[in-house]
């Protein structure tokens, strides 16, 4: 799997993803945007103070277009949160995405017992990367949500992600679960965890999908490690997601894969009702381009 796939299953997919952005005051919003239509990705619902998005539009160059675009003026961005969420929620927009709202304003609203996008489940950030010299997109969960899940947290953790991954048409994605060695050390949760899990798997607790663990980043992703550690397992050196142990290895990972491995990422919250699309001021116009493919992607047509 790669973007260029999931763009295609896009473009195949019945119906256009509709996408309400909360707080879309930013041109750089508006400059993924024109994007994402230009290329038939999306139709996008924009939410926030109607001038602050006029002069956004302007800078951006982007012009509205009718039954592709719509807006909804709001005050500031509580409401604007609101007003996404609530539109997703009621089902007039598929996938919900971040604008210039502060994440725990969105997540606040998301989570709202009355009109929230709540499942029971954990909520989890799953990154795809597209790298240099790798052919298929390497997946990372989470670096950016939970900071130090237990047992049962990373369980939803697994599940979240081969769930969008299913959704986005890989029938059983191989997933690796990172610990610092490849043998269980009861000195070390993570490695306990891991092998815990990849027990749950292979008794069908966990399923859809190839665990194993506990696996160093090497090992997972390099079939020629894994062979000289003499690792004999379907996961090791072909892993479609990286599970990280906590989120300073996550997060690690991810800036590492970006900053020195030159990646393009794109990334969404799962759990939830439907995908929810996280972006900063530092993303590129093309990782949000590729955060909508993912979303969109995985949302249920």
């Amino acid at each position: 799997m790669n973007f260029e796939s999931l763009k295609t299953a896009v473009l195949q997919s019945r119906s256009r993803t509709v996408i309400a952005v909360a707080h879309a005051v930013d041109p750089s919003i508006f400059r993924a945007a024109k994007t994402a239509i230009e290329q038939s990705l999306a139709d996008f619902h924009f939410i926030g103070p109607f001038q602050e998005m006029t002069d956004a539009m302007k800078e951006a160059g982007f012009e509205e277009m009718e039954g592709i675009t719509s807006f909804t003026d709001c005050v500031d961005e509580k409401e604007a949160a609101e007003t996404a969420v609530r539109l997703v929620s009621d089902g007039e927009a598929d996938v919900l995405m971040k604008g210039m709202v502060s994440t725990s304003i969105l997540l606040k609203s998301v989570l709202h017992k009355e009109y929230g996008l709540r499942t029971g489940n954990v909520l989890s950030h799953i990154a795809g990367f597209e790298m240099p010299g790798r052919e298929k997109v390497l997946f990372l969960t989470d670096a950016a949500m939970n900071i130090a899940p237990d047992l049962k947290e990373k369980v939803q953790i697994v599940e979240n992600a081969v769930s969008a991954l299913h959704q986005m048409g890989m029938k059983e994605p191989k997933a690796a679960l990172l610990a610092a060695v490849e043998t269980v050390n009861p000195a070390m949760q993570a490695t306990l965890d891991a092998a815990v899990i990849t027990q749950m798997n292979r008794r069908g607790q966990i399923g859809g999908c190839l665990v194993d663990g506990p696996l160093g980043f090497d090992n997972a992703v390099s079939a020629e490690a894994a062979a000289r550690k003499k690792i004999m397992s379907p996961v090791a050196g072909d892993a479609d997601i990286i599970v990280a142990p906590e989120i300073e290895t996550g997060n690690s990972l991810y800036k590492s894969f970006t900053y020195i491995g030159k990646a393009t990422a794109g990334g969404m919250i799962v759990g939830a009702r439907a995908p929810i699309v996280l972006t900063s001021r530092t993303d590129t116009e093309k990782s949000r381009l590729l955060s909508v493919v993912m979303a969109a992607a995985s949302r249920k047509f």
